[in-house]
C-alpha cells in the first residue's frame, strides 16, 4: 500500500496485516487510474477528512471504495464539494446516515449526470439534515425510486413539502421520506416528469453519432427549482447541455424534442465555424440575428440528412394544446412565422416582411450557406424592417421563446476576440492517464527512474521475463513484489426489509491464492479410481452424437423409402396409408459453459466425522479437502468431454472485501499451472454468497454458449461479519439466483449442510439443490449430479 495512502488511513489502522488492505488498495489503484495527481491529492485529502469525523470505519470504507466511480462519471472537481457536504452534514446526523449517503452517490452521480446538478443534490441534502433530519435516513433508502422518477428540481420541491409538511412530527418525517404516506405518493406523482434526460442519453448519443459520425458530449441541467420551467438547452465548453426532463409538448414526446434539441445543437458545433462578433449590437438585434442562424445550420444539416426536416417542421405544425396561453405577443408570433418560412419553402405566409426576409434569406442561402455572416446581415435587415411597423417589446418577452428545442444561442457570439478560441480548455483534462510499457532488460537497467515509484507514477514498465538479483539470489517480484490487485468490481444487494436494491452495496476484489504441488490434483484421480471408472462411462453417456437420423415423421429431410414403399402398396390396397414417411435429420452438439463456484470460507476447514481432540483428528479429512477432490474429479471429467468450464472460489470479511478467486479460466487448460492452484487453495473468512454469484454470473455471460451453469458447492447458509440478520443475505442470494436465471444462467447449489432443508430450497428452488448426507460421498455425488444437469 502507497505510504501516503495507508498515512490516511489513521483511523483503520492500515498496516499491512490489516483485514481490509488488498481492498483498500485496489480502490486506490482505480482512483490512481481514473484521476490526476491533483484530484488524487484531493481524494486522499477527503480520507483524512472522514477520518477525523470519527464516524465509525465503515464511512470511511465506503468513501475509498465509492468515490473513484463518482469521480469517473462527474470528474475529479466534485471530489472537494462532496467531502465538504458530508463535513456539513456531519454535524446534523450520524455515522450510519452519511455512509448511507455515500453509499448512494455512484447512483446519484450516474442520474444526475453532471457536476453541477450534483452540488444542487449536495446542498438539497444539507438543507434536509436541518429542516427534517429523520427524513434523510430513509430518503436515502429510496434515493434510487425517487431519482429514476424525479429530476433535481422535482426531488427538491417533493423533499421541502414534506419538511415543511412535518416539521414537527419526527414519525411523520420517517413516513413521507419512506414513501409510505398517501401524500408522499401523491406528491411524487405531482412532481414526476415525462421524460429524463439519463434514461435518453446513451440512446442520443447514439443517434447524434449516426447523423455525423463523430461523438458529442452531452450533459443534463436542472432547472429552476422554484417553478417547473426548465433551462434551454445551450453549448458551453463544448458541451451540448440539454434539461434533465421534457414533457410532451402539442402531442410531440419527450423522446422526440430530446432528439431534435440534441441534432440542433449538434448542427451548431458542426457548421459553426467561426463565432459572430456581438459588438454594437443591441439585444433585440441578436435574437433576430439567432433566428437567421438557426435557419441555416438547419439547412445545412438538412442537406446532408433530408429526414432531419420532418423532425423539426412538427414543432411549426402542431396545433396548440388547450391549456396553452391563447394569445402572444404580436412580434413574438411574427417571428415564429418567420422562422417556419425560413425551415419550409412551401410555407407562404401573408405578412410582406416575412415573405421577402425568406425569399432574400433562401437566395443567399443558395450562394454561400457556408458563411454565417448571411445570418448576420439578414437579422439586421429584419430588425430594420420591423422597427419601422412596430415597437420592439421588452427583452423578457423576446426571449419567451416558445419552441423546446432551440438553444440559446449564446454558442454563436463572441466579446471578446480570443474568448472562442480559448473556450472549452478548462473542460479538457490536463492529468495524463498512466502508461503501461514493456521494455527489455537492458533498458530496464539503463533507463530506470526510480524503482521506488509509488502506484501513481507516470509509467510502469514490465518484463516479459524474471528480472533475477544476483546479490540475492532470487527475483525482484519474489523480494519486493506484492499481488496483483483487480479492479474492484461494486454489485447491487437486495434489502428485503425495503424490497429494494442498496446499489453498488458489496465490493467485489479478484485475488490469487499460494500455489501447491500440481501432483496432488493427479493423487487425487489415481485414489478415487473406481469414481473416475464410472465417470468414464458417464462421460461416454454425454459425448456428443453427431448427427442422428429418426425415422417416422411426417415432414422432414429425407425420404423413408422403406415407408414410402408401405405406404404405396396400402394406396394400391385401397387402405389409409401412414403419412410418416420422412426422416428427420438432427445434430446434436453440447454448447455449455459451467463454472464451478466453491465456498472457500472459514467452516471448510473443519474435519469431517471426528472432533477435535479425538483419535485420527490430525489425519481426518476436512470439508476443503473434499471440495478439492470432488472438484478435481469434476475437473477432468468435463475436460474429457471438451465442455468449457472454469474453476472459482470465494469468501468474504463484510461486504467492502467479498475476496474472488479464479483458479481455472474458461480459455485456460486444465494442466498443470492451473492444478497447482486448485492444490494450493485454502479456506477463512465468511460466505457472502450474492455478491459472489453475480460476479460468477458476470464471467459466464462473457461466453459464448448458449447453456450456462453456475455449480455452487457449499457447506453452509450464507453469512458475514457485518450483518448480523440472518434473512438478509438469503433473500439477497435468492434475488442474485432468480437474477442470474433472467438472464439465462442456471445456478445449482450442491450443499453439505445436513440441515440445509430449512432454507436452501427457497433460496435455489426445489429442484435447484442437493444435500450430501454424508460429506465423505462428494467426491461420487458431484460427477453424477453434473451429468444429470447437463446430459
Amino acid at each position: 500500500m502507497p505510504i501516503d495512502f495507508a498515512d490516511s488511513l489513521s483511523c483503520l489502522e492500515a498496516d499491512p496485516t490489516h483485514p481490509h488492505r488488498l481492498a483498500l488498495e485496489a480502490s486506490y489503484h482505480e482512483a490512481a487510474r481514473v484521476m490526476s495527481p491533483r484530484g488524487l491529492d484531493h481524494y486522499l485529502t477527503g480520507v483524512r477528512g472522514m477520518c477525523s469525523l470519527n464516524k465509525g470505519v465503515d464511512l470511511t470504507m465506503t468513501y475509498v471504495q465509492e468515490m473513484p466511480g463518482v469521480a469517473k462519471e462527474l470528474g475529479e472537481d466534485i471530489i472537494p464539494d462532496i467531502v465538504g457536504a458530508l463535513m456539513k452534514l456531519a454535524s446534523h446526523t450520524s455515522g450510519t446516515v452519511l455512509t448511507l449517503v455515500m453509499g448512494t452517490l455512484p447512483l446519484a452521480a450516474g442520474r444526475l449526470g453532471d457536476a453541477e446538478v450534483m452540488r444542487g443534490y449536495l446542498n438539497l441534502l444539507h438543507q434536509l439534515a436541518g429542516k427534517a433530519p429523520r427524513g434523510l435516513r430513509p430518503m436515502m433508502e429510496n434515493v434510487d425510486e425517487l431519482l429514476s422518477k424525479l429530476t433535481l428540481g422535482g426531488l427538491r420541491r417533493w423533499a421541502l413539502w414534506g419538511a415543511q409538511a412535518h416539521a414537527r412530527d419526527l414519525d411523520g418525517q420517517m413516513a413521507y421520506f419512506g414513501l409510505k404516506t398517501e401524500s408522499s405518493r401523491a406528491v411524487l406523482q405531482k412532481e414526476r416528469r415525462g421524460t429524463l434526460f439519463v434514461d435518453n442519453q446513451r440512446k442520443l448519443n447514439f443517434y447524434l453519432r449516426a447523423l455525423w459520425a463523430r461523438a458529442f458530449f452531452m450533459r443534463p441541467t436542472s432547472g429552476d427549482y422554484e417553478s417547473r420551467t426548465g433551462l434551454k438547452p445551450f453549448i458551453e465548453d463544448f458541451q451540448i447541455h440539454l434539461p434533465d426532463a421534457f414533457d410532451a409538448w402539442r402531442g410531440i414526446s419527450g423522446v422526440e424534442i430530446y432528439r431534435a434539441a440534441a441534432a440542433h445543437c449538434a448542427a451548431h458545433m458542426v457548421y459553426t465555424t467561426r463565432p459572430l462578433s456581438a459588438e454594437q449590437l443591441n439585444p433585440a438585434q441578436r435574437i433576430f440575428i439567432g433566428l437567421f442562424e438557426d435557419a441555416r445550420i438547419e439547412a445545412l444539416a438538412i442537406r446532408a440528412f433530408p429526414g432531419l426536416k420532418k423532425l423539426w417542421l412538427r414543432f411549426f405544425t402542431s396545433p396548440p394544446e388547450a391549456d396553452e396561453p391563447g394569445e402572444r405577443h404580436p412580434l413574438l408570433d411574427l417571428m415564429m412565422r418567420l422562422a417556419r418560412a425560413l425551415l419550409d419553402e412551401d410555407y407562404r405566409d401573408p405578412d410582406d416582411v416575412v415573405e421577402t426576409s425568406a425569399a432574400a434569406f433562401r437566395t443567399a442561402l443558395a450562394e454561400r450557406a457556408e458563411d454565417n455572416r448571411i445570418s448576420w446581415d439578414a437579422g439586421v435587415d429584419f430588425y430594420n424592417r420591423v422597427v419601422q411597423v412596430t415597437a420592439i417589446p421588452s427583452l423578457r418577452i423576446l426571449e419567451d421563446w416558445p419552441l423546446p428545442y432551440r438553444d440559446d444561442n449564446d454558442y454563436i457570439w463572441y466579446f471578446d476576440e480570443n474568448l472562442f478560441l480559448t473556450r472549452g480548455t478548462d473542460y479538457l483534462p490536463a492529468s495524463q492517464q498512466q502508461v503501461r510499457r514493456n521494455v527489455s532488460v537492458m533498458v530496464m537497467v539503463n533507463e530506470l527512474d526510480c524503482e521506488l515509484a509509488g502506484d501513481d507514477a507516470q509509467e510502469i514498465w514490465t518484463l516479459s521475463t524474471e528480472f533475477w538479483l544476483d546479490q540475492e539470489d532470487c527475483t525482484i517480484n519474489e523480494l519486493e513484489g506484492k499481488e496483483p490487485v483487480s479492479e474492484p468490481y461494486h454489485y447491487q444487494e437486495w434489502d428485503y426489509h425495503v424490497q429494494l436494491y442498496r446499489p453498488d452495496w458489496a465490493t467485489v476484489i479478484e485475488r490469487r491464492q499460494d500455489r501447491g504441488d500440481p501432483e496432488l490434483m493427479d493423487e487425487i484421480l489415481t485414489k478415487h479410481k473406481p469414481i473416475a471408472s464410472r465417470i468414464r462411462h458417464l462421460i461416454d453417456a454425454l459425448q456428443p452424437q453427431g448427427v442422428v437420423r429418426r425415422r417416422g415423421y411426417e415432414e422432414g429431410e429425407e425420404l423413408d423409402l422403406n415407408a414410402a414403399v408401405r405406404a404405396m402398396v396400402d394406396i394400391r390396397r385401397g387402405v389409409m396409408p401412414d403419412p410418416r414417411i420422412n426422416i428427420r435429420v438432427t445434430r446434436h452438439i453440447r454448447d455449455l459453459a459451467i463454472l464451478v463456484l466453491m465456498d472457500l470460507s472459514e467452516s471448510t476447514n473443519e474435519k469431517v466425522g471426528v472432533s477435535e481432540g479425538e483419535p485420527g483428528y490430525e489425519e481426518a479429512p476436512s470439508v476443503l479437502d473434499l471440495t478439492r477432490e470432488s472438484t478435481g474429479l469434476l475437473a477432468w471429467a468435463i475436460d474429457s468431454i471438451g465442455d468449457s468450464f472454469a474453476l472459482h472460489g470465494f469468501a468474504s470479511d463484510g461486504r467492502h472485501d467479498v475476496q474472488y478467486y479464479r483458479f481455472k479460466d474458461f480459455d485456460q487448460p486444465y494442466d498443470d499451472p492451473a492444478k497447482s492452484c486448485m492444490a494450493g487453495m485454502r479456506g477463512g473468512l465468511s460466505t457472502r454468497m450474492g455478491a459472489a454469484l453475480r460476479h460468477a454470473g458476470w464471467h459466464l455471460s462473457q461466453q459464448p454458449a448458449q447453456k450456462r451453469l453456475v455449480l455452487l458447492i457449499t457447506d453452509g447458509e450464507p453469512a458475514d461479519i457485518d450483518e448480523r440478520d440472518p434473512q438478509y443475505l438469503r433473500h439477497d442470494t435468492k434475488k442474485a439466483v432468480d437474477d442470474l436465471r433472467m438472464r439465462g444462467v442456471h445456478t445449482y447449489c450442491l450443499t453439505l449442510d445436513p440441515e440445509a432443508d430449512r432454507y436452501v430450497a427457497r433460496i435455489f428452488g426445489e429442484n435447484g439443490y442437493s444435500i450430501v448426507d454424508h460429506v465423505e460421498r462428494l467426491p461420487e455425488r458431484l460427477p453424477a449430479v453434473f451429468a444429470a444437469l447437463t446430459g
